[in-house]
Order: structure tokens, then sequence, then C-alpha cells
């Protein structure tokens, strides 16, 4: 009996033995495959990247590549800071959303009721309008005139106003144009209604509540911990063209950590700041007047892999881009940041995503 007892224990001890080198073998072949996907786009020795994977709320991937500033030959780490661009419009949706679960706005409210003076044209124009990029507003960051103010420390009324006497581009819900006025009138909106600046607001209620302590809104002359300095490429590196982070505002103006990220995805995933029924509206294909379906729901574009459904936002502001990916049905996310606006993370992440479903 003490031999067959010992018999057993021995099998069990194999066995886990043999599940340890496999798992230790795949970590090695996927951080392996990981590796050549991203050495394709970021060089050693220029401006780098900072990339996640994780799985299960766990990361499996956690690596740099690459410089975090030329000039010092510092190297890139994955916890550098990044400015995110566009993925700032995940908060501020996430802040409309919060809103509205409190009872102080609504999503169908014309955004004339917060202000009054703006002109629609005698069209309703939604906050939904607004979420979905179906506004019609014209999007400032495609004016002529925008480097007049790219250096100006507008407050948020004056941005708006730099753009809401355009003529619209079309009626409210006609088509699906991606435009950055639209999330510059919802950060508005979010000011006028909660009575905090939308800074105060994110870094306040989402960042600190969910523990995004390296994410914050973008500053180029503070000195921030850990950043890694954006560049530019045209022909040869040269640092970030410096606006004012008071222009990409609440469509562009965060930033954050893959970390950060990764905790921003758990909280979503696990309702730390509304509930679900509310962040289900975000992740919703709603349609347009015509009944086209829409593949972009509040602050995230709803597309899929190879079927398989995910939702992904980019990020693209002067010296820096980035981009994510989610798959809710794996609970696989993809998060990858770049300091130079020459190497662009999209395709890389979803090649990494599509790698990493493969292999589950």
């Amino acid at each position: 009996m003490k031999t067959t007892g010992l018999f057993k224990i021995s099998l069990i001890a194999i066995a886990i033995m043999y599940l340890k080198s496999n798992t230790i073998v795949y970590a090695q072949n996927l951080d392996f495959k990981i590796d050549s996907l991203l050495s394709t786009v970021f060089k050693e020795n220029g401006p780098g990247t900072a990339f996640l994977v994780a799985k299960n709320g766990k990361p499996i991937y956690r690596k740099a590549f690459g410089k975090a500033n030329l000039e010092l030959n510092v190297d890139m780490q994955p916890n550098n800071v990044f400015q995110i661009g566009s993925m700032t419009k995940q908060f501020t949706a996430m802040s409309v959303l919060m809103l509205m679960e409190e009872g102080k706005l609504k999503l169908d409210d014309d955004i004339t009721l917060f202000i009054p003076d703006y002109p629609t044209g005698g069209k309703s124009l939604t906050i939904h309008h607004l979420l979905t990029h179906t506004s019609g507003v014209k999007d400032y960051t495609r004016m002529k005139s925008i480097m007049d103010i790219a250096k100006k420390d507008l407050s948020p009324k004056e941005l708006v106003e730099f753009f809401m006497n355009e003529p619209m581009q079309f009626s409210p819900g006609e088509k699906f144009e991606y435009n950055n006025s639209g999330y510059v009138l919802l950060g508005y909106i979010v000011e006028l209604v909660s009575g905090e600046t939308y800074e105060d607001f994110v870094e306040k209620r989402i960042f600190q509540k969910i523990g995004m302590n390296d994410s914050r809104y973008a500053n180029d002359r503070e000195v921030i911990k850990n950043r890694a300095y954006g560049y530019h490429n045209r022909g040869e590196f040269t640092n970030k063209m410096i606006i004012s982070l008071h222009i990409p505002y609440a469509s562009g103006a965060l930033m954050s950590t893959v970390d950060g990220m990764l905790k921003w995805q758990e909280a979503i995933n696990n309702n730390v700041l509304v509930k679900q029924s509310t962040i289900n509206k975000a992740f919703t294909k709603y349609t347009l007047n015509n009944g086209d379906q829409l593949t972009y729901g509040y602050g995230w574009h709803l597309k899929d892999i190879e079927g398989i459904p995910t939702r992904e936002h980019g990020g693209s502001i002067f010296g820096y881009k980035s981009m994510a990916v989610y798959v809710p049905s794996k609970d696989i996310y993809v998060i990858g940041f770049s300091n130079c606006d020459c190497n662009s993370p999209t395709k890389v992440t979803r090649d990494i995503a599509q790698l990493v479903l493969k292999n589950n």
C-alpha cells in the first residue's frame, strides 16, 4: 500500500512537472513570437515602445524596446508614461455615463440644454450623437485655422467657440464621421454638469478611484516621473512639436502607462465605476437614421478579429501613438504605446491579439 501511495505521488509530481514545463515552453514561445512582431516596427536605437498583453486580467507579456529619450540614450521601460491621444475618448465617454447614472444628464438630451447658444441649425443634436461620432459638427482639428490656436491655453468654452459657428457637415445621425469636436463638447458638458474641471473629474473620480497612479492630464511643463519623450521623424528624429494641451482637451489630452491601462480595463470588467447595464451602452452597435449599423459605440470601435468581437481604440498626438485591443470572449487585452508618431502600433497590436487568440 505504501509503495502504491508513493507511486501515485510520483505520477502526480511528474504530471505537475510536465504541465509546468509545457507552460514555460508556451510562454517562451509566445514571448519570442511577440518580440519578433514588435522588432519589425520598433528599432533598438530609435524611439521605442511599451507593450503589455494580459489574459484573465493578469499580464502574460510586458516589455519595452527602444529609447525613452534619444538625447540621453535612456532605454524604454514598461512603466514609462506616454500621451495616449484619442484613447482619452474612453475616459470622456465613461465620465458621461457616470453622470448619466447619477441622473445628471440623459443620453438623448439635446446639447442646447447645457450650451443654450450652440447653433444646431434647428436640428436635434444629442449627447448620443457626440458619443457615436454621428453629430455632423465640424471637426476642429481639420480646420485650416487650427494652428492659430495650437499653442494657446484656451478654456473649454473658448475652444468650443472656436468651431461652434462652423456650418454643420450633415444632419445629426445621418452618417458616421470620426470627430474630435464632439468629444470636446462632451468634456465641456461634463464640466458644466459636474461643477468640476474635466481634468479634476477624470483624475479624482476615475484615476484615483481605480489606482491609476501614473495616469494624468498631460502637461509639457511639469516634471513627470518616467515620461517617455515624444519624437517626430521627417527624415531625421526631432523632438515633438509643442502645443497647448488645452487644445486636445477631452478628445486626446491624457497620459498613462500600459499597467495603468490594464487597471482601466479591469475596472470596466468589474463594474467599479458604473453598473453593467450602463457600461453595456458603450459597447452597443447603434444605427444611423437610415438603419445602417455603426461599428463604434461610446469611446470604442467595435470590430472583430476573424469573426471574434473586439473593442478597440488607438490614439495619435504629436510625438506619440497608442493602440489597445480587448477580446471580451477570451478576456485578452493587448495595449501598446509608441513615443514617435512615425511608428504606429495599430497593426502590430491587432497582430499580437490575433496571435494570442490562436494560442488560447
